[in-house]
């Protein structure tokens, strides 16, 4: 009954808190509880729906989830559910890379003992490598479509970013500096998050810019928060590295 109370009471990063400290009842409260949670990360991966009862990649991300109880950490301050989101993705990634990875090599076995279908090992590597493009350009599009709905929920657009981004080299790597400070804040960091903005006057007492020059790249700033926030499989390297240049140009359906 207590843990019943603490699931619709405490937060989640609470009652992970608790599991971690030896609530093993509770554990199994949570996992059945956030199995809608579960089955739609493992969705968003496999493009289709997932069947809790029928479907392998469930049992994956049901394990990932349980995993992301187990290793989350409530120091480095990002939310238990964004953070379980990230390792559902991995695992599920990993499982039909794996599986796709063992489904060639037993179809390129059955082809070397019947000559008869045997295919070229050049339209093998390349039908592997074309699945593989295929996958990877998939997630790429859901992580740019989770990074526009975040910038949205500063209540900014990614096409206002490409905008405002600075110019000037050294103006992008000062607003650069400004986001890393803030992710690494543990006190700035809880207010943005909370309030969706720059808190500008903590914030100038721990940098050498101006008020001024912090409104004007604010949106700068705050993107890049965002990425570091949330951790991002594919994009993150490629959007940090156009930031720093000013050549971030993003198509949704790239």
């Amino acid at each position: 009954m207590k843990a019943q109370i603490a699931i619709q009471d405490d937060s989640i990063e609470a009652i992970v808190c608790q599991i971690q400290a030896g609530n093993k009842p509770l554990q199994h409260k949570l996992l059945q509880a956030y199995k809608p949670f579960i089955a739609k990360c493992t969705s968003e991966v496999c493009k289709r729906y997932i069947d809790p009862y029928k479907d392998d990649e469930f049992s994956i991300g049901l394990f990932a989830f349980y995993e992301a109880i187990n290793y989350y950490s409530l120091e480095k301050g990002k939310s238990f559910l964004a953070f379980a989101r990230l390792i559902i993705h991995r695992k599920t990634i990993d499982y039909i890379r794996k599986q796709s990875k063992h489904t060639k090599v037993s179809s390129l076995d059955d082809l070397v003992n019947d000559q008869e279908k045997m295919e070229s090992p050049f339209e093998i590597v390349a039908t592997s490598r074309a699945f593989q493009l295929e996958q990877d350009t998939w997630h790429r599009k859901q992580e740019i479509n989770h990074f526009c709905e975040q910038l949205l929920a500063y209540k900014f657009s990614l096409q206002e970013l490409i905008q405002v981004a600075p110019k000037h080299k050294d103006a992008r790597r000062s607003a650069m500096e400004i986001g890393y400070l803030l992710y690494n804040d543990d006190s700035l960091k809880w207010y943005v998050r909370q309030k969706k903005q720059l808190p500008m006057k903590l914030l100038a007492q721990k940098v050498r810019v101006s008020k001024k020059t912090l409104e004007r790249n604010r949106k700068y700033i705050l993107a890049i928060f965002i990425i570091l926030d949330n951790d991002f499989l594919y994009l993150s390297e490629y959007i940090i590295a156009n930031l720093q240049t000013g050549d971030l140009c993003m198509d949704k359906n790239m």
